[in-house]
């Protein structure tokens, strides 16, 4: 029998949901929902269309004792919702600071998940970060509205590149510092 890698990333209870650390269970659903376009276009590494392989490599990547970010599924089993609903990802960078990114499954779109796992993530502070910043693509409101909901300070406008609009976007970048 093949067990799941058991990662050191704590648990995080929110209120309609656990945030986890990834399981290889969790590829089935992390390749349906990064095939939609609506998922790949608003974050800068999702590619359109999903090429073969891309989840396998993915769940490598973040499931690695030398992984340079950890991730968490945002898990909605317990209150009878599928188990992964979307997922929140900190990428660790130097001086005791990490990047957030996000998604969310179009399914559980406005619904208030990605806010309300934003804000558990922040709260507990897993990597003990003293500063987190994230970047949206200016096309996505919705998002910007996740971060200051979440307490994030917007500090500029920037570009990045969405390699599943295989163009550079301007974006804005926001951040949190923490305690």
């Amino acid at each position: 029998m093949m067990y799941d890698t058991i990662l050191n990333q704590p648990l995080i209870e929110a209120a309609r949901f656990t945030l986890r650390p990834p399981r290889k269970s969790d590829a089935g659903l992390i390749e349906l929902y990064a095939s939609d376009e609506r998922v790949a276009r608003e974050t800068r590494s999702i590619p359109h269309p999903l090429p073969p392989g891309a989840t396998d490599a993915f769940m490598a990547r973040i499931m690695s004792e030398n992984r340079k970010e950890d991730v968490w599924m945002i898990d909605g089993a317990r209150d009878g919702n599928r188990e992964v609903l979307g997922l929140l990802n900190l990428a660790r960078m130097d001086r005791d600071q990490s990047e957030l990114s996000y998604w969310v499954a179009p399914a559980f779109w406005n619904a208030g998940i990605a806010s309300e796992a934003v804000r558990a993530l922040v709260e507990a502070n897993p990597l003990n970060n003293r500063t987190i910043f994230a970047e949206v693509f200016q096309d996505n409101p919705a998002s910007a509205r996740v971060l200051t909901n979440a307490g994030f300070e917007y500090i500029g406008d920037a570009e990045s590149h969405s390699v599943a609009r295989a163009s550079n976007l301007p974006t804005w970048t926001y951040l949190k510092r923490m305690g």
